[in-house]
């Protein structure tokens, strides 16, 4: 079976040939392709690969029992694999389900002064309590962050190479517009990867197969997994609150503004009781969280209102997946949506740029004078409004932000839609399918 090519590859090539590489964790949302690319990996670059499951194996969490030194854990591991090889220097230790099994984590420090053998972690960041792990391997790890495959993995998946994804960046830097076969090509496998999403298992059957039967049953399973662990790994306490958040994404979405409104999910809520249940999801990877700015101003961190925010799913099929049953089929026919297809491009814009590196996601809103943008990046020197149009239809708030003197960090914007590369003097005008290649594109600008 061909595996998926995934960036995490490159990486985990480029860390091995660190001759000062730490013990490294690969965090994540549950089954974006960890374990798999992991794996592969170590079969692929390593004489013995040593993989240990926390989840499958229970016997393996009583190996730090003796303490975390590395000959007291490999002889623990051999007494209970005798036939395990640990050939020093050319061995990978690979710890599966980190989160089932967290000291594991203090064990990191240990391997990394040791030297003799290569570890990756791997875990759920759903099930991972992570401020412990932290303060136990703090300075003897590397971190790598991954998240289910995102636009240009897609078109690796469908069989285009990386010098037409180097095109497509090439048009940008250009503002050479794309020939209507090249357009109306490239927006329907965004289509495709709108609806379908970036899980690995979801889009390995679509490629399969060659068609979307079975996908919108597959991401709906999935969803009643992280339900699931929802219900396996929060505190007693937060599983309603946290459950209650996570099943009313969809349903603030379709509202006009999007804002998540707690007072909508339980009678009497108090926005406060919740932001900690927001917050799990957050760093479960479940979820991306968009703030609102306080002021349109740089710096963009901490100039937000913790307290206002947009909620959406870090996968944008499964945003499709928990709508009707014909909803997939819809936006392929690019149809029958009204408020919800606005928020279904603002959840795969925000996606593609959580994605590409962002590691915050803002927007603004205003009502006197009325000011509302979608997202927020910035270049070297200025702040850029990111307008994302589900429909064609004016730019007041983008026009106004740019020539307002109120606004003097603003020197230009960008819109995203069913668009042609362009440039008016004031704004750029990207198709959508180029939301992944922003960061790249503004940091070239000076």
């Amino acid at each position: 079976m061909q595996l998926l090519k995934r960036k995490i590859d490159s990486y985990l090539f480029e860390w091995k040939s660190n001759p000062r590489r730490k013990p490294l964790i690969v965090k994540g949302a549950r089954q974006v392709g960890k374990t798999e690319s992991i794996r592969a990996f170590g079969m692929a670059n390593y004489e013995s690969v040593i993989e240990i499951n926390f989840v499958l194996q229970k016997k393996f969490r009583t190996i730090f029992d003796n303490g975390c030194e590395v000959e007291t854990i490999i002889k623990n591991i051999s007494l209970l694999e005798p036939s395990w090889r640990f050939v020093p220097h050319k061995t990978l230790l690979f710890f599966d389900e980190l989160q089932k099994c967290p000291d594991c984590a203090t064990s990191l420090k240990s391997f990394c002064q040791d030297g003799r053998f290569d570890v990756i972690c791997s875990g759920s960041l759903m099930g991972i309590y992570y401020e412990e792990i932290e303060s136990n391997a703090v300075g003897y790890k590397e971190d790598y962050e991954m998240h289910s495959m995102d636009f240009e993995e897609f078109l690796w998946a469908k069989g285009y190479q990386p010098s037409q994804v180097e095109d497509l960046y090439q048009h940008m830097t250009a503002l050479q517009p794309f020939s209507p076969l090249e357009l109306e090509t490239m927006t329907g496998v965004f289509r495709e990867y709108m609806s379908l999403g970036g899980m690995p298992e979801v889009v390995k059957m679509f490629i399969d197969n060659g068609h979307f039967g079975g996908t919108l049953k597959l991401q709906r399973q999935l969803l009643k997994d992280y339900e699931e662990d929802i219900t396996k790994y929060a505190k007693e306490t937060d599983k309603a609150k946290i459950l209650a958040v996570y099943s009313h994404i969809s349903t603030f979405l379709a509202k006009e503004n999007k804002k998540y409104q707690i007072t909508k999910v339980a009678k009497g809520a108090r926005n406060r009781e919740y932001i900690g249940a927001v917050e799990w999801l957050k760093e479960a990877g479940v979820v991306n969280v968009c703030y609102c700015l306080s002021n349109v101003e740089l710096p963009l961190k901490g100039n937000y209102a913790p307290d206002y925010y947009k909620i959406y799913y870090h996968d944008t099929g499964l945003l499709i997946a928990s709508l009707d049953e014909e909803a997939q089929e819809d936006l392929r026919a690019n149809k029958n949506f009204g408020t919800y297809k606005g928020a279904i491009y603002e959840n795969v814009v925000g996606e593609m740029l959580r994605k590409s590196g962002y590691d915050q996601l803002y927007f603004y809103k205003h009502d006197n004078p009325a000011l509302e943008m979608d997202f927020f990046l910035r270049d070297a020197a200025s702040l850029v409004p990111v307008e994302v149009k589900a429909r064609d239809g004016a730019t007041t708030s983008l026009i106004n932000l740019i020539n307002w003197d109120s606004y003097p960090d603003v020197k230009y914007g960008i819109k995203l839609g069913y668009k042609n590369i362009g440039w008016n003097g004031k704004f750029y005008t990207f198709p959508y399918f180029l939301a992944f290649l922003l960061k790249r594109f503004l940091m070239r600008r000076k």
